[in-house]
């Protein structure tokens, strides 16, 4: 049975200027699979997953979420997170508060980010790391908060930078695992980009093929 369709671009365009880096986009996300786009450098990959997230809008076309149009809403705004290629932790604040900072941004009681922050620190391995400094920890580490703090605000879609170009070979090979046990488990979305063709066919259930904007 196919998957459902969650996510939807018609025609996304995006000009810089003159430069024209998105030449009509038009493609299917399946809901609860796994989805990577790989191509070289420049070739827009890494442009859609940042409108998508919302980071970047743009300048015609539409991006649709179960049929409803998002392209204008802001990344707060959208029940979806982006873990990033550098994974921009606070290296001022231990694991715990990194990721509970969200949802003390939103407000969220005290005692309900508790349990939120225990049970993502289970799915990502880290229990009983709650109180260590972000400088302590390995990449693959760093990794695995980054992803906590993405998933404890439980998105429908997750979005994933190159998340395993910082790590060496052998981490990278472990986290492959551990991101596709990590997906078993959520249910969620993951649309992640890649320019390492071995980590697209190991991870994803579908691979979009990109060169100089357009999809191949």
């Amino acid at each position: 049975m196919e998957s459902p369709i969650i996510l939807q671009t018609n025609r996304l365009k995006l000009y810089y200027g003159a430069f024209e880096a998105l030449k009509g986009i038009d493609m299917q996300i399946p809901e609860k699979q796994i989805t990577a786009f790989i191509g070289p450098s420049g070739c827009g990959k890494t442009t859609i997953l940042r409108m998508i997230g919302g980071f970047e809008q743009p300048t015609g076309g539409e991006i649709l979420l179960h049929g409803k149009d998002i392209s204008k809403l802001p990344p707060a705004k959208r029940p979806i997170n982006t873990v990033f290629q550098k994974y921009a932790l606070f290296p001022y604040l231990n694991i715990y508060d990194n990721i509970a900072f969200g949802l003390k941004m939103k407000k969220v009681p005290k005692e309900v980010i508790r349990e939120k922050v225990k049970k993502v620190l289970e799915v990502v391995d880290l229990e009983g790391f709650e109180k260590r400094k972000i400088s302590t920890l390995s990449g693959g580490q760093q990794q695995r908060v980054a992803i906590a703090r993405a998933i404890v605000n439980e998105p429908e879609i997750l979005l994933l930078d190159e998340p395993l170009g910082a790590l060496d070979y052998k981490m990278r090979k472990e986290m492959q695992f551990e991101l596709k046990e990590m997906h078993k488990e959520l249910g969620i979305t993951f649309i992640f980009v890649t320019h390492d063709q071995e980590e697209a066919l190991a991870l994803s259930d579908k691979v979009v093929v990109m060169a100089d904007g357009k999809i191949q």
